[in-house]
């Protein structure tokens, strides 16, 4: 089975998320944060389940989408898995530093 280390950039995207979701509505800024949370579960049993990031193009770089939001990850190993950052899909990920 696969580690899954969620950075702490990936921590603080979370945290950055709840906070704006929450200025509206507590309730669905926990239920978005906990979805993004479980979304990257299925990388345990399979790492490749994520496409490659057109904009890098790299095949260890790869993002899980959860509704408006990538979930960039980085294959480490094939023991590990890196979840780098979440990132809204609509912004440039190329102004985000990976």
């Amino acid at each position: 089975m696969v580690q899954i280390n969620w950075t702490p950039q990936s921590i603080s995207d979370l945290k950055a998320i709840k906070d704006y979701i929450a200025t509206d509505s507590f309730k669905y800024a926990k239920l978005q944060v906990i979805k993004l949370r479980l979304r990257p579960r299925i990388l345990r049993e399979h790492i490749y389940a994520g496409k490659i990031i057109g904009e890098l193009g790299k095949e260890n770089y790869r993002e899980l989408i959860e509704g408006n939001y990538r979930i960039i990850y980085k294959i480490v190993s094939n023991t590990r898995i890196d979840i780098l950052t979440i990132h809204h899909t609509v912004r440039d990920l190329n102004k985000r530093k990976l």
